[in-house]
This record gives structure tokens, sequence and C-alpha cells, in this order.
């Protein structure tokens, strides 16, 4: 195998995992609120917005053949979401102040659904995925834009 097809092979199952992660967040987002029946707050919403699409963007990058382009799609999307996220998770901690919310109606943001270990919730797991998301986009941004 020749170096240019095993840095494609190498790109192309950056983008997979990227995909998978993407896939397995939302899944995860639609359990929580279907299976479980909770409600998602205003920053929730906000993140998901950023998620779903995701799942498409991958897909049309993978397949027929890896294509970089897909990188200049997604990466934005990831960082928005990711800031959201982590907004969310400092509103959650009670370092941003609940007067700087924005879910003024409805479910309130900093709601405690789980806390997996004592201290992972929700706004955290979400702020995880966006972080290892935008981490590889980065890597395979480098890998591919030389």
């Amino acid at each position: 195998m020749s170096q240019t097809e095993q840095t494609t092979k190498t790109n192309w199952t950056i983008l997979f995992l990227c995909w998978l992660l993407v896939s397995v967040s939302t899944t995860i987002s639609v359990f929580f609120s279907y299976v479980l029946e909770y409600e998602p707050c205003v920053l929730c919403w906000y993140q998901r917005i950023c998620l779903f699409p995701l799942i498409f963007i991958f897909a049309a990058g993978l397949l027929p053949a890896f294509d970089k382009n897909v990188i200049k799609y997604a990466l934005p999307l990831a960082i928005v979401g990711g800031v959201i996220a982590f907004y969310h998770t400092l509103l959650y901690a009670g370092i941003i102040p609940e007067t700087l919310q924005p879910c003024s109606k409805g479910v309130s943001c900093t709601e405690k659904y789980i806390e997996l270990f004592g201290f992972i919730s929700i706004p955290m797991l979400s702020f995880f995925a966006f972080a290892a998301l935008v981490t590889l986009l980065i890597i395979l941004k480098r890998r591919t834009y030389k």
C-alpha cells in the first residue's frame, strides 16, 4: 500500500470515528428525550441544532470516498456546539449565576436529571463529545491541509 493510500485510509478512519461519535451522541440525546422522557432545555436544543446535522455531513464526507471538504462544514458546527455546551456546563455547575440563564420558560437549564460518578452531568457529557469532535476534526484538518 502506498503512502497516499495509507494516509487516505487513516483520514477516512478519523472521519468515521467522528461520524460514530455523533451517531452515539444523537442516539443518547434522543434516548434521554423519548425513552427516559427528560425534557430538553433551551441550551440543549441549541446543542442539538449543532449536533444532528453532523450525522449527514459526516456521512456525505465518508461516502463514496473520503472528502476533505467536510471539515469546513463540520468544524464550525462542532465549535459552536462546544461553546454552548461549555456555557451550559458552567451554568449547571453554578459558576455562571442563574440570572444569566436563557431558560426563563419551560425546563431550567440547571435541571438535574443524572449525575454519573456524582459530578458528570448531561451538559458535561455534551461538552466532552463536542470537545472530542473538535479535536478529531483539527487533527484531520492538519493531516489534509498541509
